[in-house]
């Protein structure tokens, strides 16, 4: 059953109008064009839509049915009009952002906020990814800005400073055999882990560096986002490798150690391919972020 936006405002003519001929001149069609295209929609459909009177057509109750979905959809093509309107007069315009975990974790607490309510007419589509697909996405253009690990080869981009992501161990205060200020993976691979959910960025990457090392995490749980795990690892739970900012959040309640492995101390930067060449609206959140 295929029907096109023709039909369905078609459709939606005549059974306001109750006449075929006043919802094909209202539609800018022929009475045989309408005519034919209202045929066809019975025929795809296998059951009639209008019942034929003499002093017009009614709907059917496949045609209510329709007639329900019609104004359903014309109504969404209107709002959709609308919110283009405001793009195409400059009113409104969006800016698509890519950031790895520890990035959005620090956009969100107070950069996006302040940038959003500064500047009511700019909408953002903040998108979280792994490093390396974040560098993929602002190269073809998929993204406006990136803020990606240099790690994830950034050179064929212009970039700018973001900050200096270091990644920690929390653990509960009282929880046993981790001693000092320091831990590398390797130590840790025979702990209880908490997680965050499978596919997300970071923990995927911590993951692959386990397997680097020939070993792989005990997850006694994964949960959606940092604050979740910090708070399962400050009750005991297990112990959690997560960006410093979110660890920092958690201090009265964690023990945090320093991360000591190579990979585990990252430079963020703002990428785009050329920031002279972002739109107005681009280049008003890239000053904002640097």
């Amino acid at each position: 059953m295929r029907f096109d936006l023709t039909d369905l405002r078609l459709f939606l003519l005549v059974a306001e109008r109750g006449s075929i001929t006043h919802g094909a001149e209202l539609a800018g069609l022929a009475l045989a064009s309408a005519s034919a295209r209202i045929k066809g929609m019975e025929e795809s459909l296998g059951a009639p839509l209008l019942e034929r009177r003499r002093r017009g057509v009614v709907p059917t109750a496949a045609g209510q049915a329709l007639l329900h979905h019609a104004r359903a959809v014309q109504n969404q093509i209107e709002a959709m009009a609308g919110d283009l309107g405001a793009y195409a007069t400059g009113l409104r315009a969006r800016v698509r952002l890519m950031a790895n975990t520890a990035a959005t974790s620090a956009l969100l607490r107070d950069m996006l906020p302040a940038f959003l309510v500064a500047h009511p007419g700019i909408d953002i589509d903040l998108d979280e990814r792994p490093s390396h697909e974040i560098a993929e996405a602002v190269a073809s253009g998929a993204a406006d800005l990136g803020i990606a690990a240099t790690w994830a080869g950034l050179s064929h981009l212009e970039q700018k400073p973001f900050f200096i992501d270091r990644l920690m161990v929390i653990a509960a205060r009282d929880w046993p055999d981790l001693e000092g200020n320091t831990a590398n993976l390797g130590d840790l691979l025979g702990e209880a882990f908490v997680g965050l959910s499978a596919g997300h960025p970071l923990q995927e990457h911590i993951t692959r560096q386990a397997a680097r090392l020939g070993g792989h995490l005990h997850f006694r749980i994964r949960v959606p986002g940092l604050d979740n795990v910090c708070r399962l690892v400050a009750q005991g739970a297990g112990i959690a490798i997560v960006p410093e900012s979110a660890a920092r959040r958690s201090a009265r309640s964690l023990r945090s150690l320093r991360l000591t492995d190579d990979w585990a101390t990252r430079q963020l930067n703002l990428c785009a391919r050329r920031f002279d060449e972002l739109t107005p609206q681009a280049k008003l959140l890239a000053a904002a972020l640097v």
